[in-house]
């Protein structure tokens, strides 16, 4: 066919007549063409690329060979497991000596006063401090060893990491001690790791430890070292029972007077003795040295180098506690690259203002807040349109995080998430959650409306803090990754919860560079999480997905984390509630989604009208089952009993069920010996457990 025809049939100029044509084309049509033609350019070189995955999302972990089935990250390409990142960083002294070079004496600590701008330390001056620091402990009998313990007691703030890197400097233990291990445990501590020094930040914390050496229950302890001003009196307290008390500054000056040279640890040493609280018995102190922290910060490293690499112009605002291994390892990412870490005020009230004025890039959490923010969120939408709009705002940009593409500028950002985003600081780019499981309704609502790459990981402190961890450009729910290229997984059968290799599922064990070296002076706990091959048996009960993910089902102990990561053992608090008289048999729930506890309690049928009488309320049994203000009188009477037990607040049920029948044998609630039947109790009060967490967040 000639070009006139095909020109003909489509009804264009013939190639004689295009001058013409363009001639009689007019200056506005041009100009629209032109902007058009721009629009679509600028269109093409600024669409939003979908993030690159490390390995392919169908395949994240493979089997090892000859290993019983045990698993590995895909990613890194090597066989042998990761225990460093860098040559120059093997120790956590070496870590923070990077930092410094790399920084060029940048801003290392940040803190702030209420309504004022953050202040800044300088990597040398934290590190000038944290030499003077150790080298006044040296003054005042302390040993340049790995076998000196030094004890913190104190809130996240700066000291607190000058006080960690003086004892790293020379060689020594940190023994991290804190508030909700109760007074019982914190004797336990001082004394099982023989603990002579501790420093802490506020005064109230110095007469707790007096009051334990004036009734001779830590004789060990003679140096307290505050953080803050503290009056005359106190020190004539200490004198009294054999305790110098000096301010920590006093300690520093002393150092710069007497200054000893650093003696650096080695990557086996002992870094931190990180005393677990536990659930029943005393505290568990899970040493680690330098090698396990650095193996497990650098498996991290490892899985996002090709994505989002830590910077020098890195901010971390930290208020998760420092006496945990999860804020711990975070910290030390960007402390090895340069970063600045900025703390909060101390009132979580205050974070988001703190947030506001810090303006962090990397913001570690624990579901509990990422609920909290959540609801808030929602409880803003507060009529039905606004909440039909949130949803769709929302599933748009769910549909581009499925898609592999996070971004905080599209038009749902400029509609609906920009101010969500400002209230964190406007400036977070990696956000990790960890300590509990995340609730996946919460999970992917937050990756679309922050804009920001949301990383889940999961771990404990036997393995330093995570074992696995999110590989990027996978944002699906429910499920904690793929293993870390610094550890193994294998899963092992649980014959007694009729879990089996066979089909996935089983106990999840851990064995790598990370792993902890057993529990200080207790080698009959040690044998339980350690088996003579090297695996930490974590008594949670783990399923392979088909991606090579791990997901967390079970666990192998009737013990469980609650959503801001506090271990509860449910049949401790059961046996003191069933101490009160009117009730006859309880349940206690927790879900590791949720931050507290609920129960089902069923009356003693005998006892509970003449105590509802004493009360003034009378009725039949079935009656009273469904009265308000007896149920209300049940479970204050079991709080009551509960804070003479010593029982936590976060170990305390917020709400009850009141159920009228026994749980028995035959309707399958009870074993043959009685015990209950956990599960089988969960699920037969499903409904119930529900409508009370519903009604009462």
């Amino acid at each position: 066919m000639q070009t006139q025809e095909i020109l003909r049939i489509l009804r264009l100029p013939e190639l004689g007549d295009l001058g013409q044509f363009f001639r009689s084309l007019s200056a506005t049509t041009l100009v629209s063409m032109g902007a058009l033609a721009a629009i679509l350019a600028y269109w093409f070189t600024h669409r939003p690329k979908a993030l690159r995955p490390p390995c392919n999302l169908l395949m994240q972990s493979e089997e090892v060979e000859d290993s019983g089935g045990a698993r590995r990250s895909v990613i890194g390409g090597s066989p042998q497991l990761l225990t460093h990142y860098y040559d120059d960083a093997r120790t956590m002294y070496q870590v923070f000596r990077r930092g410094l070079s790399i920084s060029g004496n940048g801003p290392c600590l940040g803190f702030r006063k209420p309504k004022q701008p953050y202040q800044w330390l300088s990597y040398q001056e934290v590190a000038n401090r944290a030499e003077f620091l150790g080298s006044g402990l040296l003054q005042h009998n302390c040993k340049a060893s790995k076998d000196q313990f030094i004890g913190v007691f104190a809130q996240n703030r700066p000291e607190w990491i000058i006080a960690e890197l003086a004892c790293y400097t020379y060689s020594m233990v940190v023994v991290p001690l804190y508030d909700t291990l109760g007074p019982g445990a914190i004797r336990y501590i001082i004394n099982t790791a023989d603990i002579s020094t501790v420093i802490v930040d506020k005064p109230q914390k110095a007469v707790l430890l007096l009051e334990h050496v004036e009734r001779k229950d830590t004789p060990g302890l003679k140096l307290i070292i505050l953080m803050e001003p503290f009056e005359e009196a106190l020190k004539e307290r200490g004198q009294k029972c054999g305790v110098v008390i000096k301010s920590m500054q006093a300690v520093e000056d002393c150092g710069q007077a007497n200054h000893h040279a650093p003696v650096p640890p080695q990557p086996d040493d002992l870094s931190i003795v990180c005393f677990t609280s536990g659930t029943t018995g005393n505290p568990k102190g899970a040493m680690l040295t330098h090698g396990n922290v650095v193996a497990d910060f650098s498996g991290f490293l490892k899985v996002t180098e090709k994505v989002i690499f830590p910077r020098q112009d890195d901010v971390l605002i930290s208020f998760l506690p420092l006496a945990h291994m999860f804020e711990r390892v975070i910290q030390s990412v960007v402390y090895c690259h340069g970063g600045r870490v900025g703390f909060f005020q101390g009132d979580i009230r205050l974070l988001s203002d703190d947030m506001k004025a810090l303006r962090p890039t990397i913001f570690p959490v624990v579901p509990r807040l990422l609920n909290r923010m959540y609801d808030k969120i929602f409880s803003q939408a507060d009529t039905p349109l606004k909440r039909w709009l949130l949803e769709f705002a929302a599933r748009r940009k769910q549909a581009e995080v499925r898609s592999g593409i996070i971004r905080n500028n599209s038009i749902w950002d400029e509609l609906f998430f920009n101010k969500i985003q400002a209230s964190l600081g406007g400036r977070v780019r990696m956000i990790v959650t960890g300590a509990a499981p995340a609730s996946p309704t919460v999970l992917g609502f937050l990756r679309a409306a922050l804009g920001c790459q949301v990383y889940e990981g999961y771990g404990q402190t036997e393995c330093t803090a995570g074992c696995t961890f999110t590989t990027p450009g996978d944002w699906t729910s429910g499920h904690v990754g793929a293993p870390l290229p610094c550890n193994h997984i294998k899963l092992v059968d649980v014959e007694e919860l009729n879990y089996w290799t066979c089909k996935g599922e089983g106990e999840i064990c851990v064995r790598g560079p990370n792993v902890f070296k057993g529990y200080l002076k207790d080698q009959d706990r040690t044998k339980e999480a350690l088996d003579s091959d090297g695996w930490l048996h974590t008594g949670d009960i783990g399923k392979w997905l088909p991606e090579g993910t791990l997901k967390i089902i079970d666990r192998k102990k009737h013990i469980f984390k609650l959503a801001q990561g506090e271990y509860v053992a449910p049949e401790k608090i059961e046996n003191i509630y069933i101490r009160s008289e009117p009730v006859a048999q309880i349940y206690v729930h927790g879900d590791s989604l949720k931050a507290f506890l609920v129960g089902i309690v069923v009356p003693d049928p005998e006892v509970m009208p003449c105590w509802a009488l004493k009360r003034g309320i009378e009725g039949l049994y079935t009656d009273l089952c469904i009265n308000k203000e007896l149920k209300k009188a049940i479970l204050e009477d079991m709080v009551r009993l509960g804070k003479e037990s010593g029982l936590h607040s976060f170990e305390q049920v917020k709400a009850i069920y009141i159920h009228s029948d026994m749980f028995s044998v035959q309707n399958g609630l009870l074993t043959p010996t009685l015990k209950a039947k956990r599960p089988e109790l969960r699920e037969y009060f499903k409904k119930q457990i529900e409508e009370l967490y519903s009604t009462s967040m």
